[in-house]
């Protein structure tokens, strides 16, 4: 599903996702289904665009229907074998030929502004990828950045200058995604712009109830510290009343034993309480002993496991090596942590997504964030959940504020602070301190 404001990147058909016919030094569309050839390496680019948030829309000119050499029963065949093939969203298709003065046939940018219409997308914050001078005007006339694939055709080039220009789809998708989310020009809008998973952290029931109401909130995370902050006695009854409310997304819920027996029975017990329980296991106990051991046979037993307090790259590699292979699992990274150490914990999360994602099955999860810039940066990093606790998700509304306007806003409340708290200087101090005449004021 595409969300408002999303991102887009229009693809080209012809050339770009398939091969095209080669003739004269010129591409042509493939004539037949058979001649309709997808290589291989075309889905995991367009699955990194998708990782990245994007909406994925072919955008072609089939003029050979208006010219009568092409059925549509055919066209639609090929776009059917395409979207089977590829992750992409929607194909747009412009049949009429130049002769008929449309608006829809490039480079004129009428089929990327029905796109835009139909999905409600930002233009201004998508990408064009085509082989052809009419993509690249089509693109800069619909105020999208455009990347000309320029493949050295024997015919003209684009009347307005593409954004960039490389040689490949997959160089393509790399200048697309360097062109990162911490930077101002694709600084996200909205929620809908993340691809991670926004999970919240807490014990209060009214505070949880009311983030599940919340779409944005994919699932939950607590634990006993959390618990005890808010003032729960009883784990068990605690649990099951919230899980009676909330039974369609996932719930973490943490043993509190040390002894690996006494810890591996409460898992079992708690993985009962209902089929969204995620059963959140510590790396070690605290003799520094490895919990692994534990998790390897839970997880084999169908256990959905989440292991937590994971600080070194070490315990991460080492715990997806326990759990591959078995239950679903999330390996729960303290990134707020690591940053406590004065550490920068993108790096560290970097490459503990690059060994999780190396096991199907298990998901990353930037655990313990400090501020709302660490949803950006474990987006940024294909982070696949984050962990926040309310505080940090009521900053949400911040996303892309602009900073001229929460300038004045902070101005407006030291001013609307100082009236209510009745502050007022008596100048008792005044004649006590030499001050000289303020430039400017009269």
């Amino acid at each position: 599903m595409i969300q408002p404001g999303a991102r887009a990147v229009f693809l080209d058909r012809d050339g770009v996702l398939n091969q095209a016919l080669i003739s004269g030094g010129k591409p042509g569309a493939p004539r037949t289904v058979d001649e309709f050839v997808i290589p291989p390496d075309r889905a995991a680019c367009l699955e990194e665009l998708k990782r990245r948030g994007f909406a994925l829309i072919v955008v072609t000119n089939q003029p050979d229907v208006a010219r009568g050499r092409q059925s549509i029963a055919v066209i639609e065949e090929m776009h059917r074998r395409l979207q089977a093939a590829l992750p992409v969203d929607d194909v747009l298709v412009c049949f009429h030929d130049e002769a008929d003065n449309c608006q829809c046939r490039k480079p004129r940018p009428g089929l990327l502004i029905e796109a835009q219409r139909k999905y409600d997308l930002d233009l201004s914050r998508s990408f064009l990828i085509g082989d052809r001078w009419k993509d690249v005007d089509a693109g800069n006339a619909a105020g999208c950045r455009t990347v000309f694939i320029d493949y050295n055709y024997s015919e003209r080039g684009p009347s307005t200058e593409p954004s960039v220009r490389v040689s490949s789809l997959r160089d393509a998708v790399d200048w697309i995604s360097s062109r990162g989310m911490n930077k101002e020009e694709l600084l996200p809008h909205s929620v809908s712009d993340f691809k991670v998973k926004l999970f919240a952290d807490g014990a209060d029931k009214a505070a949880m109830l009311e983030l599940y109401r919340n779409p944005w909130i994919k699932g939950f995370t607590t634990n006993p510290t959390l618990m005890r902050a808010a003032g729960i006695r009883d784990y068990e009854a605690f649990a099951l009343d919230i899980l009676s409310s909330i039974s369609d997304r996932p719930i973490s819920f943490e043993v509190f034993a040390d002894d690996p027996d006494e810890m591996y029975q409460q898992a079992l017990e708690i993985a009962g309480w209902g089929e969204n329980v995620y059963v959140k296991i510590p790396i070690t106990n605290t003799k520094g002993e490895s919990a692994l051991g534990v998790a390897r046979e839970l997880s084999r037993g169908g256990v959905k496991l989440n292991i937590t307090a994971l600080l070194a790259l070490d315990q991460v590699r080492d715990t997806a090596n326990a759990l591959d292979g078995g239950a679903p699992a999330c390996v729960s990274v303290f990134a707020g942590r690591i940053a406590d150490t004065g550490r920068d914990p993108v790096p560290v999360m970097k490459a503990a997504a690059e060994l999780v994602h190396q096991h199907p099955g298990m998901e990353l999860i930037w655990a313990s964030p400090r501020e709302l810039f660490n949803l950006i940066q474990a987006d940024s990093i294909d982070c696949d959940i984050i962990t926040a606790i309310p505080d940090v998700l009521k900053k949400l509304s911040l996303l892309g504020k602009d900073l001229l306007e929460y300038s004045r806003e902070t101005v407006q409340m030291y001013y609307d602070d100082a009236r209510k708290s009745g502050f007022t200087l008596t100048g008792k101090a005044r004649s006590q301190v030499a001050v000289g005449p303020v430039r400017g004021v009269k």
